[in-house]
């Protein structure tokens, strides 16, 4: 029978290394962190697990990316 991984998806942890980050999935197997500083990362959860602390902060906004409005070609003369 399959075990319950040890982080829930969006769980907020901390990495010695990385930092903050949110927990976008979790296997038996593999863990896919997004650290606010360094992007995804993916794991192999039996190497990270003794790394990684559950955090009790809440999860960031998530940012929009700014849209840059398209400017008019200069007319010629």
């Amino acid at each position: 029978m399959a075990t319950k991984p040890p982080f829930a998806q969006s769980a907020q942890v901390e990495h010695p290394k990385f930092g903050l980050g949110s927990v976008l999935s979790c296997t038996e197997e593999y863990i896919v962190i997004k650290f606010d500083d360094h992007g995804e990362k993916k794991f192999v959860l039996s190497i990270v697990l003794p790394n990684l602390k559950k955090s009790d902060r809440q999860p960031p906004a998530e940012k929009r990316r700014a849209s840059r409005k398209k400017t008019a070609p200069a007319a010629t003369v």
